[in-house]
């Protein structure tokens, strides 16, 4: 499977710098399992879904884990990234410039806080040993930290003070995200209310997003992809809720990526969803039988990555592209502030 299949053109004034206001005014283009499309807002979900449904929706919250530091004694300026917690006081983490690294290099972040370079990685890769843990580490990241944006929002003198609540979503509430799960920044109290109004029921999952899960796919074939492993975590009382709506006739909505890809990976062959605790790997590309999900809320992905991959496989890889071009004509935002789509599953992708 050529990862050159999974490309497509996007004009740069189409990525969203900032989220719609309000969060559910933005748009959501509505991919039938026919092939038709329909323009629709992320309000009008109330209408779109019934009381049989189920939406489900990631808990995760995302750290502040961009900071920026002077490298000793050069007092170069290194930007990092951190994506996963090896050890106490001990992360993976993406470094900009990577080449001015090298093994037990100090890098200071303030005054008290600071880390080496235990090893470095391929593809600007490091394992970093700070020098505090615990709530320490936490506190100076938070006051030293920023929300780690992607690079296709535009942040050159730093991010915006909004940009702490704006890349959040209303879900929030278990510390480990390095990334946000985006589909759920659409939703609001507001849209919260009415869609318990009409009886759609809710419940929440975690999965800890990874910085890994966006990066562009670097090899021709994608079977030779290595994806990042992400922590994620589904109670026993929610798979039950999950296959209770499943054996009454109800649709399974995962809000996002993230959450799809954590209840396949609980589901077995036959379609029951367990209760699950660990870490995923799960890389699903055209050809994968989806076992639980019927529906996916998801935004709009970039091309060449694994996300793009999952949605045509949830779909068919034809289907989403004319989905895309037709956004991409009627001027849809793309990307984590931008609008999103509501994808029925294809049965036959």
């Amino acid at each position: 499977m050529k990862v050159s299949d999974f490309d497509f053109d996007l004009p740069p004034e189409l990525v969203a710098q900032t989220p719609a206001i309000p969060r559910d005014s933005a748009r959501l283009l509505h991919v039938q399992k026919s092939g038709l499309l329909e323009d629709l807002l992320i309000s009008d979900l109330t209408r779109t879904l019934t009381s049989k449904d189920l939406l489900i929706v990631n808990n995760t919250r995302v750290l502040p884990v961009y900071i920026t530091g002077k490298l000793e004694p050069n007092s170069a300026r290194i930007r990092i990234t951190l994506h996963k917690n090896e050890a106490p006081g001990v992360w993976r983490a993406f470094a900009r410039p990577a080449k001015k690294l090298k093994s037990n290099d100090k890098i200071t972040f303030s005054e008290n806080f600071s880390a080496h370079v235990e090893e470095k990685l391929d593809d600007g890769e490091v394992i970093l040993k700070f020098n505090i843990n615990g709530t320490d580490f936490f506190s100076a990241l938070h006051k030293y930290g920023n929300m780690p944006l992607p690079p296709y929002i535009k942040r050159p003198n730093g991010n915006f003070q909004s940009d702490r609540q704006d890349y959040q979503t209303i879900f929030a509430a278990i510390d480990g995200a390095v990334a946000s799960p985006t589909a759920s920044l659409h939703f609001t109290p507001v849209l919260m209310n009415n869609l318990k109004k009409c009886g759609i029921k809710i419940v929440e999952i975690t999965l800890h997003v990874g910085a890994g899960t966006y990066l562009p796919i670097k090899v021709k074939n994608a079977k030779d992809h290595k994806i990042h492993s992400e922590w994620g975590e589904l109670s026993a009382v929610n798979a039950n809720v999950i296959n209770d709506v499943k054996a009454n006739g109800g649709r399974i909505i995962a809000v996002g990526t993230t959450v799809l890809r954590l209840i396949e990976t609980a589901t077995n062959a036959s379609g029951k969803v367990s209760a699950f605790s660990g870490e995923t790997k799960i890389f699903i590309t055209p050809g994968y039988k989806f076992k639980a999900i019927d529906v996916l809320l998801t935004n709009f992905h970039l091309p060449k990555t694994t996300l793009f991959m999952l949605v045509a496989a949830f779909c068919g890889l034809e289907k989403i592209k004319a989905a895309y071009d037709y956004a991409i004509k009627n001027r849809y935002r793309f990307f984590s502030y931008g609008d999103a789509t509501l994808i029925e599953l294809n049965n036959k992708s």
